[in-house]
């Protein structure tokens, strides 16, 4: 039962499965009509050709039974004739003359007395006596075996009564002509002469019917020349057939007579028709096999032809659901899907739309709302951040700026009266790094004032370690008065300091560089430190990508892994549009570089002149 709960289920899920179930519940009755009207047809036409054919059999086999009384009534007339029988009194066993001339006599007799029917191919008369045949064709033989021979025996043994004998042996006499009693070719008709004496004597008349002719008469039976036809006797012999095998390879007594049967057969592997009609008067028996392929040869194009239709039909009935499915379904299925990524929180989700109609208006009206509520929250999110901006600037303007430089200072002089350089140059570049970070009153610096800026807290670190590492500035003629975020960098020169740099003994290098290359700011962070290693940098890309393509509008948690650059991503991205991008390359050992690509002209927004001095390469 768990495939037709599976069936359930996917049947309620997919459009398609469903219209192309329903299409083919429809055509359901039709291909069943279809299948049931061939099939009755075989049986109809099995049946009537199976009444047809047996009623020709009957009637071939009442021929067969007329042929065969009018050569026993021939037969009686022979053996009853007393002229003959005064001809055959010789008892000599060597031939006289006497006797020649009256064989002689009885050949020409039985000759003219045969030539009536045609299914007689020759009349014998065997002569015990003297071991000599009398025939028709051949004249007078005599035999020079003298022992009693089975046909023989089975002569007397019939004790006046006609027998039918088949020949399975072919021998030839000495005079090179084969002997007429050993012939396959021939059924020979067997019975005594003088039979209604009470004393009967030895001779045997023997009366050759023709298999050929016999075969003839049920020729018409023959529907083509893979039909087969077979003719027993009343002791169930093979008289005569069609077929190259003179047995049958399966058992042919199983066929009730008068009844049709379908079976394989061993010689050819295939359906056959099978029919069978016995005589009531002689009991012999007619069997037919005719191919059933050869039978609904003519039928077969109709029936291939209505199988065309039913698997046309299937497949119209497939292409048509999965046409309505591209042409309704498809559409609603891509809004649901739509839905799914919007509810999940995927607000650059954006449908193709190609469709004039209601469905093609349902999408573009989707595309608009996602459109819409993109743009909703970031604005909420950048009208939160500004508020927040503004709660800054507020305590920032509580603080007094001359209380923070006059302590600043007061702390300064105390170190150089107590002759603490170190102390004295920390504190005078930090007071100098709050100044720029608190006076200015403005959203971002340009190149050169980043830059200055950053160096106030690149010397506090340097001195922190004590000078293991050098900095360098970089950039280039047409960025120097461009316009960044403010503290925008200190996050990145931070982490390549206490990540990359600080376990380095000596020898370390600081790089910032500025260029612009196709209207793009481009602004490099690199340190020749420690790197990072391949699994927690596709963990920082992976988080990078996040930020960017999802929900940047959200900040990050102040306790997530990456804060830093995530934050740094999130501004960027809130400030210069969609299109901003921080990039980590690094490689374990061999140092970091952080990339940040701006457009050009969003940091041409703000312009002012700079009386700081250039950084140049």
């Amino acid at each position: 039962m768990k495939w037709l709960t599976q069936f359930r289920s996917v049947l309620k899920q997919s459009i398609q499965f469903r219209l192309t179930c329903y299409f083919l519940l429809i055509l359901l009755p039709l291909v069943a009509f279809s299948m049931f009207a061939n099939v009755k047809s075989q049986r109809i036409l099995e049946q009537e050709l199976g009444e047809r054919t047996l009623s020709a059999m009957n009637s071939a086999l009442e021929f067969v039974d007329l042929t065969l009384k009018s050569i026993h009534n021939l037969s009686t007339l022979i053996a009853t004739d007393t002229n003959l029988s005064t001809l055959l009194s010789h008892q000599e066993k060597t031939l006289t003359s006497g006797a020649i001339m009256d064989f002689t006599r009885v050949m020409e007799e039985i000759t003219n007395i045969t030539m009536v029917n045609e299914y007689l191919s020759d009349a014998m008369i065997y002569h015990r006596p003297s071991n000599s045949l009398i025939a028709t064709k051949l004249g007078l033989l005599h035999r020079e075996s003298q022992n009693p021979e089975p046909w023989y025996d089975e002569a007397l043994k019939a004790n006046g009564a006609s027998i039918y004998y088949l020949s399975e042996r072919h021998e030839e006499n000495l005079s090179g002509h084969p002997d007429p009693i050993y012939n396959r070719n021939q059924l020979i008709m067997m019975r005594l002469l003088d039979f209604y004496r009470a004393e009967k004597g030895e001779n045997v008349l023997m009366l050759s019917i023709s298999k050929n002719q016999l075969l003839r008469s049920l020729s018409h039976l023959l529907a083509n020349s893979s039909s087969k036809v077979y003719l027993f006797d009343a002791r169930e012999r093979l008289i005569v057939s069609n077929a190259s095998a003179e047995t049958l390879s399966f058992e042919w007594r199983d066929v009730q007579p008068g009844s049709v049967v379908v079976r394989e057969t061993p010689e050819t592997d295939e359906k056959n028709l099978i029919l069978r009609v016995t005589s009531p008067r002689s009991g012999w028996s007619l069997l037919l096999i005719q191919p059933e392929r050869e039978i609904y040869n003519k039928s077969r194009p109709l029936q291939i032809f209505a199988y065309c239709i039913i698997a046309l039909s299937v497949v119209l009935a497939v292409w048509i659901a999965w046409f309505i499915y591209s042409g309704i379904a498809s559409p609603i299925s891509r809004l649901v899907s739509g839905m799914r990524q919007l509810r999940k929180g995927n607000l650059n989700i954006r449908l193709e739309n190609g469709r004039q109609d209601e469905l093609g208006y349902l999408t573009d009206a989707f595309n608009e709302t996602a459109s819409q509520q993109r743009h909703l929250i970031k604005d909420i999110y950048e009208q939160q951040l500004r508020m927040t901006k503004t709660e800054l600037k507020f305590l920032q303007a509580q603080i007094n700026p001359h209380f923070l430089y006059n302590t600043l200072d007061s702390i300064y002089w105390t170190a150089k009266n107590y002759e603490a350089e170190e102390i004295s140059t920390m504190v005078l570049n930090l007071s100098n790094f709050f100044r720029l970070s608190l006076s200015k009153g403005q959203e971002s610096f340009t190149v050169e004032e980043t830059f200055k800026h950053l160096h106030y807290y690149i010397r506090i670190q340097q001195i922190r370690f004590a000078d293991r590492f050098t900095v360098g500035y970089c950039a280039s003629e047409d960025s120097h008065h461009l316009h960044i975020l403010k503290l925008l960098l200190q996050p990145l020169v931070e982490n390549a300091i206490l990540h990359g740099l600080e376990k380095r003994k000596k020898g370390g290098a600081l790089s910032i560089q500025t260029v612009v290359s196709n209207d793009r700011l481009i602004i490099q962070v690199t340190d020749n430190g420690r790197g990072i290693p391949g699994p927690r940098l596709m963990r920082i890309q992976q988080a990078l990508a996040r930020i960017r393509f999802g929900d940047y509008t959200t900040p990050p948690e102040k306790n997530s892994e990456f804060f830093a650059l995530l934050n740094v991503q999130a501004r960027i991205a809130i400030y210069y549009g969609e299109t901003a991008e921080l990039k980590i390359v690094s490689e374990e050992g061999n140092g970091t570089t952080a990339v940040i690509d701006l457009p050009a002209d969003r940091c041409r927004e703000e312009r002012g002149e700079s009386e700081h001095e250039s950084h140049d390469c």
